[in-house]
């Protein structure tokens, strides 16, 4: 994935505080004759999109139960307190003010505006729209009344079923079908648009991030994941009870939370739709926070004759980062110093400033040096500068993939001639196969790594056993249809690339095996892509390698946390004589995901073997 922070600065037009805003985009479709007064259940409709879309209504009544006045999407939300016997339609209704709206909650209002179809972040992003009514005459005809009590969101009350498959002939779009918000989950939260709705007791299973967010299940059981997240397993089984928190006031007593942790008691306020996560409890209500005392985990120390190989995504790790001494605690401590560290995101000597500099050995270095202040080893390193501003990634910041080794167990075989645009080859040594560089990046001008890290292969011994190491990173995952995507199912058109990327690399993994049948081979780094994917399906091809995190319980499958999903996105795989020989442990060392005060965004994981 893009960077989590990375990404969300360079979309969010918000300063103090989260908002929903975004690009709007106004979808008009053919509507009824001009309305001289309807209700809010009539503007809802019950489908997605309002019957009223761009057509002017008058005198819309409601009480108001929640105003925003920050960000770029000021105004206030309203609910009809007396509903109508539809479930499909609801009763609450967003009115975009523009500016500071001249209400509280509790009023009485009636609203004469203009019907629009809001999409957080513009058509092109595949994202359902949220009805509002634009350019309001608001009128205030009491003050201090009650507020419709909420709608409670449990495991009882959402569907198990996700969303309905998109009608064929509007591209898979749902927008045009009529809501059954007692058979799919993405139906019953839309019903809801708009109105006052609560959880009580939630279980948070993504930790706060810095935009004062954070996640809850209102399915304590649903995939539960063993350290208190909720694990996601398919395409097929898609996680219900996830909802996004936000606060509707300052953000400065929002709960900074951990997974496991608890809202405990009610968190209530309107329910919203936006581009970070879809639809969104903006809370004027927080429950108390519970802390389940979740702790970051520790591997167990290699015995004497295991190789232990791990694989690290140090998110953009650039000279000025002050998170030097937290990775190489992690790297000593958590991960107990491994034999080799594949590096994913490092950065080169002056981070994303754009001038060209592309190597990276005072970004290496500065963390060799924390490791080894920690207590670590002194590790050696190799990598491979890529070529300037061709490997994707921040701008200028020139990421690459980078091999730690601990000179004192394992050494490394040097074979020059490996560069940027030269590809690496499998040759036969001594009857054994070798790289015909070491280090060497595979096809590297091949299209499939257009705009994406090279594969950077090397060639180790261990106890006089030669083990071969790719360090991956996949193209990201960015541009890809939300999971709440008006589109069902959401198009994953980033996958594209990262098939091609996955048939490179399993090709070469062949080449190696051709030569010979019982290499070590570990291609292991930041796949971008899950472990039931169709990326990892081309990565282990007919054999060739096997992802060692299915050896794992399923409840433990995850090394990143992404809107209330833990998920597989960093992948050690291994090659036929390693897993056979049934001796090899895999562990997915949680110390990232699940922490509000992560240093990276992804959990390291940790390979021992018996070469």
């Amino acid at each position: 994935m893009p960077s989590k922070s990375s990404a969300r600065l360079a979309a969010l037009t918000v300063a103090a505080v989260c908002s929903a805003a975004a690009v709007v985009q106004t979808i008009v479709l053919p509507t009824p004759a001009h309305a001289d007064s309807v209700r809010i259940h009539d503007i809802q409709g019950t489908t997605r999109i309002s019957p009223y879309a761009g057509q002017k209504v008058a005198d819309v009544a409601g009480i108001v139960t929640g105003v925003r006045t920050y960000g770029s999407s000021k105004g206030f939300w309203m609910q009809d307190p007396n509903p109508d016997a539809d479930p499909a339609t609801s009763e609450g209704v967003f009115v975009f003010t523009s500016s500071a709206p001249k209400v509280a909650v509790g009023d009485s209002v009636t609203v004469t505006g203009t019907v629009s179809e809001y999409v957080p972040g513009g058509a092109s992003s595949g994202n359902q729209s949220v009805t509002e009514i634009t350019k309001p005459a608001v009128t205030v005809l009491s003050s201090g009344n009650a507020v419709p009590a909420p709608v409670v969101l449990d495991a009882q009350s959402v569907p198990a079923a996700y969303a309905p498959a998109g009608d064929a002939a509007a591209n898979g779009s749902v927008n045009g079908l009529t809501l059954q918000p007692s058979k799919y989950a993405l139906d019953y939260y839309e019903s809801l648009e708009g109105m006052n709705v609560q959880v009580a007791d939630a279980r948070v299973v993504t930790a706060t991030d810095p935009y004062s967010e954070l996640w809850v299940t209102v399915k304590p059981h649903e995939h539960a994941g063993r350290r208190g997240g909720t694990v996601y397993g398919s395409y097929d089984s898609q996680n219900t009870g996830r909802i996004q928190i936000q606060s509707l006031g300052p953000t400065a007593g929002f709960p900074v939370a951990n997974v496991g942790d608890t809202l405990a008691g009610a968190t209530s306020g309107p329910l919203d739709y936006n581009q970070y996560g879809g639809y969104t409890l903006v809370a004027d209500h927080m429950g108390t926070l519970q802390s389940a005392g979740l702790q970051r985990e520790t591997t167990r120390k290699q015995s004497h004759g295991e190789l232990a190989v791990a694989t690290y995504n140090v998110e953009n790790l650039d000279p000025s980062d002050s998170t030097f001494d937290a990775h190489a605690s992690a790297i000593v401590n958590n991960l107990q110093s491994p034999d080799i560290v594949s590096l994913e995101e490092i950065q080169d000597d002056n981070g994303a400033t754009d001038d060209g500099t592309v190597d990276a050995s005072v970004t290496v270095n500065k963390l060799i040096d924390a490791i080894v202040a920690a207590g670590g080893p002194r590790y050696e390193w190799r990598s491979i500068d890529p070529v300037n501003d061709q490997d994707g990634g921040e701008p200028g910041g020139n990421i690459r993939q980078g091999f730690l080794f601990n000179p004192a167990r394992v050494s490394f075989t040097d074979r020059p001639g490996g560069d940027s645009t030269t590809a690496v080859g499998v040759t036969r040594e001594h009857g054994r196969a070798a790289l015909t560089f070491s280090p060497g990046r595979i096809d590297p001008t091949s299209a499939a790594w257009k705009s994406s890290r090279k594969p950077l292969a090397g060639e180790f011994v261990f106890r006089g056993r030669t083990v071969f190491v790719i360090a991956n990173h996949f193209a990201s995952k960015g541009g890809d249809q939300g999971l709440t995507s008006q589109y069902q199912p959401p198009t994953r058109g980033s996958e594209v690339q990262r098939h091609l990327q996955a048939a490179e690399v399993n090709s070469f993994v062949k080449d190696i095996l051709k030569v010979q049948k019982n290499a070590d081979v570990i291609a292991l780094g930041d796949m971008n892509d899950f472990e039931f994917s169709g990326t990892a399906k081309i990565l282990e091809g007919d054999g060739e390698l096997w992802s060692a995190v299915k050896s794992l319980p399923k409840s433990e499958r995850y090394t990143y946390d992404y809107q209330g999903n833990q998920q597989v996105l960093d992948q050690i795989l291994i090659s036929p004589s390693i897993r056979r020989a049934c001796d090899f442990d895999y562990d997915s060392v949680h110390i990232n995901s699940e922490f509000h005060d992560q240093i990276s965004d992804h959990d390291p994981q940790v390979l021992r073997f018996h070469p």
